[in-house]
């Protein structure tokens, strides 16, 4: 039977944690929605995706005023240097929060129909939210239909969503890796575990080693669940439309839940809340020996746990069966241009400029982690070895991840708000009230009830 459209104007939740480091936008979000390799790994040919014809050359001469909401730190740069190339545009760039904060602002402007911007960041795992209303622009009308190629497949399965449509552009991507600090590692005596059972024995040895040196600090962090869920071949959302299916006791979702259950019971897990001062003091100082995270961490790892440069490596992520290379993404955002915009051909050159054109060396130089086959194809950027990292190609692991994510995850349409209340069901299990396949049942619960009092068809 029809059901009404979904009401997603929100209440503001609070958020159980909040991050520090300027590079951390990455890693707020969760996963991809993936339906299939859609994209080669190549970048179009000889096509130059960042080019543009006599109309668009038209629209940046012409000029324009655009409002831009969003917290990516390299923007600001990227900003500047387009105002300087086309003197006519006149950009304001405004952080009105991170994260849940930044998504309850945009939805309640698009709900008032009034100071919305003209772009927006938003979250891979957040774009459902605003494309089942309706609420960003398709830019297949303005040549984003013709760049497939040019980013690499999951990113550009998130931004389509398995459809015609181009909902935004991929601005970076968190392909997962196992970083890990060799130095506490060596002195453990630990190989560096190349499979979940491997990653479980290295906790418990590096426990035996030092009893204050933990493998990894976990308290209860959504998206680092699903991601790890998505991993193991989990498939815990489906959505058609506004029919929603959710399924937390799926076999990816218990095989990691009854995986990551001893490591929590047994204390080998820090209970310490990802990027707190505790947390880059344990990075620093190799009470945190190891982080399973997104391809954006370097630079992270860089600013926030700078007394430990040269002690850090990346491996790729340990696997659920031995010689497999099966990944996930963790973080990753792009670039939106509303339907509410009224200069929508301007946004979207500036888009295109930031996410493929200049900008991108831009934000490389800054740390970021592309999207762009281009450049996760470039030797040069293979090849960097910085010195962090003891002058270890890191690139050419995290580019490689990018190119096995698993494809068929889907996100929640509502995600941004199942992974606000997330803390109070699966992250009990970190405090020993519950274990983590309670805590997921309860999660489900949550989801299902929220989903249909929106009017959703979950479960159904």
């Amino acid at each position: 039977m029809p059901h009404p459209a979904p009401d997603l104007t929100y209440p503001r939740h609070p958020r159980r944690r909040h991050r520090r480091a300027a590079m951390a936008c990455g890693a707020l979000s969760a996963l991809l929605i993936l339906t299939g390799c859609t994209a080669g790994p190549d970048n179009g040919g000889d096509i130059d995706p960042s080019a543009t014809t006599n109309a668009q050359d038209d629209v940046l001469a012409e000029g324009g005023e655009l409002l831009v909401w969003a917290w990516e730190p390299t923007l600001k740069q990227v900003v500047e240097d387009f105002e300087a190339e086309y003197p006519n545009v006149n950009i304001e760039l405004s952080n009105v929060g991170t994260g849940n904060d930044h998504y309850v602002a945009l939805q309640n402007a698009i709900s008032a129909g009034a100071g919305v911007p003209d772009i927006a960041q938003v979250e891979y795992h957040a774009l459902p939210q605003f494309t089942i209303t309706d609420s960003l622009a398709d830019l297949t009308p303005y040549g984003a239909g013709d760049l497939g190629r040019t980013f690499s497949p999951g990113t550009w399965d998130a931004v389509t969503g398995g459809t015609d449509a181009v909902h935004a552009l991929p601005m970076d991507s968190g392909p997962m890796a196992l970083f890990y600090n060799h130095r506490v590692f060596d002195e453990a005596g630990v190989e560096v575990p190349t499979t979940w059972e491997e990653f479980a024995d290295a906790a418990q040895a590096i426990q035996d080693h030092d009893p204050d040196t933990y493998i990894t600090a976990d308290n209860g962090i959504s998206t680092f669940t699903t991601s790890m869920i998505w991993q193991a071949g989990g498939h815990p959302f489906a959505v058609d439309g506004t029919t929603v299916t959710v399924d937390l006791a799926d076999e990816g979702t218990t095989r990691f839940a009854s995986m990551w259950q001893p490591l929590v019971d047994q204390g080998l897990v820090a209970d310490i809340s990802d990027w707190s001062d505790e947390w880059f003091q344990g990075l620093s100082d190799g009470a945190i020996a190891a982080l399973v995270t997104g391809a954006w961490m370097p630079a992270n790892l860089t600013t926030g746990a700078a007394a430990a440069s040269g002690d850090w490596r990346v491996a790729r992520m340990p696997q659920w069966t031995g010689g497999a290379n099966q990944t996930a993404e963790l973080g990753g955002s792009s670039l939106a241009v509303t339907q509410a915009s009224q200069n929508q051909e301007l946004a979207y050159e500036f888009l295109k400029y930031a996410n493929i054109g200049d900008g991108v060396a831009t934000r490389l130089d800054a740390g970021a982690f592309p999207a762009t086959m281009r450049d996760l194809t470039d030797p040069t950027f293979l090849a960097q070895e910085p010195e962090y990292f003891g002058g270890q190609q890191i690139n050419r692991i995290l580019a490689n991840s990018a190119t096995h994510v698993l494809p068929g995850f889907q996100y929640l349409p509502y995600q941004v708000h199942a992974n606000s209340i997330y803390p109070d069901t699966v992250g009990q299990a970190y405090t020993g009230t519950t274990t983590l396949i309670d805590g997921l049942t309860g999660w489900q619960d949550d989801i299902v009830r929220y989903g249909n009092e929106q009017g959703f068809a979950v479960n159904k």
